[in-house]
C-alpha cells in the first residue's frame, strides 16, 4: 500500500501507536533495528535518525561512520505480536550519509537502482520466493536444542506434522502485515517447513523476505520453539534453501510465457545471462561456510545446468501456458542479503539480453544417476565459501555492478570468516556456534 508521510502520521495517531521500529539490513542482510517514540517520527522524516555504523560488523566501517535512517512510508506495518495498546509499527529505511547521498552498502538502494535500470530497458521483474526453515525444541532453560520439533516428512499431515499450527500462525501474522503466503507445507527434513509467496515487485519481495524471517523467529519463540535459517543444521538431512522465482513483464506481455511450445529468444537470453554469471554471484546467494554443505546433496543443485521439467537442476524454466509462468533459481539460501541477490539476478538477466548470450541445451538427465561423461560437460557451482570468494574477486560482472568499496568489504569479511573456519578443530561445532544460534 502506498502511504504519504501525512497519511503515516495520521495512521500513527489514530491507531494508538506509541513506538516505531526503524529497520534496516547490514550488507549481509542481517536485520537491525532502532526503536523511537512515535512522537519523534515527524522530525525523523525531515532529518533522518543518526546512528554509528562503525559499531556494526556487517557495515563498511568507513572513517566517517555516521549514517542517517530515513523511513520509507510505503513500508509501514503494525507488528501483530506486540501489545495492542501502545502499539508498535515498523518501517524499512533508506540509508544515507549526513550530506544526503545514498550509502553504497544500502541493499534497498542497490535493488531500486537495478529495478530502474531494467525499466529503462523496458522490463519489469516480478519475484516470488519459496523459503525453507527448521524448527527445534528448546530445553528447560529456554535455550535452543538440536532436537527437531517433529519427525514428519514431505507434505505429511498432522499429527505427525507438528508444525501445522506454527505455519498457520506465521501465515496469519504475515497476512495482518499485508504479506500474503501462497502455500505452506512440511518439508522433507525432520522439523523442516516451507512457505511460498506470491509474485510481487522486486523491492517488495525483498522487504517481504526480511519481514518473513523476523516473523518466523518471533512466532516460533512465542510458541516455545526455535526456528533457524541455517542452510544445513542437521548434517545428514536436507538443507534449507531459498528458491527465487522470476517473472518478467515487457509492457503487458510476460517474457517467460511459452510461445509455440517453447521460450522466446529474449527469455532464453535472460536464462543464459543467469547461467553465465551465477558462479560469480554465488558468494552473494550463499554467504556462509555451511551453505556449501547443502550443494549436491539430496536434490540440492551442484551443477550450472537448467531444464524445463527436472526439479534437481539449478534453474528450471517450466513451459506452463499461463500469465504467471516464470523461471526458478534453486541455489540461493536465506543467508543472502535479498536486496543484493535479487538485484544481481535482474542485472544478469538484462546482461544476457544485451550481450545476446546463447542458452545451452537443457540438461534433462537425472543428476543422481547421470553418466559421469555427461556430468563432466557441466560447470559446477563453487563448492566452498573459499572458492566462491575467489570467483567473486575475479568477476568483471560483480565489479561492474556492485559499489567498489562495498564489494571489497564484503569479500574482506568473508576471508576473515574462512580463516576462522579453517583454524577450527571441530568444523561442525564452529558452524553450530556461528550459525545455528544466529541465523
Amino acid at each position: 500500500m502506498k502511504y504519504t508521510e501525512k497519511e503515516v502520521l495520521q495512521f500513527v495517531e489514530e491507531n494508538d501507536v506509541k513506538f516505531v521500529k526503524l529497520m534496516f539490513c547490514d550488507i549481509f542482510g542481517s536485520l537491525k533495528t532502532i526503536s523511537v517514540i512515535a512522537g519523534e517520527l515527524p522530525k525523523i522524516f525531515r532529518e533522518g535518525l543518526i546512528f554509528d555504523a562503525s559499531k556494526l560488523g556487517g557495515f563498511l566501517n568507513v572513517t566517517a561512520s555516521d549514517l542517517r535512517l530515513f523511513p520509507d512510508p510505503d513500508t509501514l506495518a503494525l507488528l501483530p505480536w506486540r501489545p495492542q495498546h501502545g502499539r508498535v509499527v515498523r518501517f524499512f529505511c533508506h540509508l544515507k550519509y549526513p550530506d544526503g547521498t545514498a550509502f553504497e552498502g544500502d541493499g534497498r538502494f542497490f535493488l531500486k537502482t537495478a529495478i530502474a535500470y531494467a525499466k529503462g530497458k523496458g522490463y519489469n521483474f516480478q519475484i516470488g520466493t519459496s523459503c525453507e526453515f527448521y524448527c527445534f525444541e528448546k530445553d528447560d532453560t529456554d535455550m535452543p536444542t538440536k532436537r527437531p520439533h517433529d519427525y514428519a516428512g514431505y507434505c505429511d499431515a498432522a499429527p505427525v506434522d507438528r508444525g501445522e499450527n506454527l505455519r498457520r500462525d506465521i501465515c496469519l501474522t504475515l497476512e495482518q502485515m499485508d504479506i500474503f503466503p501462497e502455500s505452506s507445507r512440511h518439508e522433507t527434513g525432520p522439523g523442516q517447513n516451507e512457505i511460498d509467496f506470491q509474485y510481487s515487485n522486486a523491492l517488495k519481495a525483498a522487504d517481504n523476505l526480511v519481514t518473513f524471517k523476523n516473523v518466523v523467529k518471533s512466532v516460533a519463540d512465542r510458541n516455545g520453539l526455535y526456528a533457524t535459517f541455517m542452510p544445513k543444521p542437521i548434517v545428514d538431512n536436507c538443507g534449507s534453501g531459498l528458491h527465487i522465482m522470476l517473472m518478467c513483464m515487457k509492457g503487458t506481455e510476460n517474457v517467460f510465457r511459452p510461445q509455440l511450445g517453447g521460450l522466446s529468444k529474449e527469455a532464453e537470453r535472460m536464462i543464459a545471462g543467469i547461467l553465465k554469471n551465477v558462479g560469480d554471484m554465488t558468494l552473494f546467494l550463499n554467504t556462509t561456510t555451511n551453505s556449501y554443505k547443502r550443494f549436491g546433496s539430496l536434490l540440492a543443485p551442484k551443477y550450472i545446468s537448467w531444464s524445463h521439467e527436472n526439479y534437481a537442476q539449478l534453474l528450471r524454466a517450466p513451459l506452463a501456458d499461463t500469465d504467471e509462468n516464470g523461471i526458478i533459481l534453486r541455489s540461493a539460501d536465506n543467508t543472502c542479503n535479498p536486496y543484493f541477490a535479487m538485484g544481481l539476478l535482474i542485472y544478469a538477466c538484462i546482461d544476457g539480453v544485451i550481450n545476446k548470450e546463447e542458452l545451452p541445451k537443457p540438461f534433462n538427465f537425472n543428476i543422481g544417476s547421470a553418466d559421469e561423461s555427461e556430468l563432466a560437460k557441466l560447470e559446477t557451482l563453487p563448492q566452498s565459501l573459499k572458492e566462491a570468494v575467489e570467483r567473486a574477486e575475479k568477476s568483471e560482472f560483480l565489479a561492474d555492478r556492485l559499489p567498489e568499496h562495498m564489494l571489497e568489504r564484503f569479500i574482506a569479511i568473508e576471508k576473515e570468516l574462512i580463516i576462522e573456519y579453517e583454524r577450527a578443530a571441530d568444523k561442525e561445532q564452529f558452524e553450530t556456534a556461528r550459525y545455528f544460534y544466529h541465523l
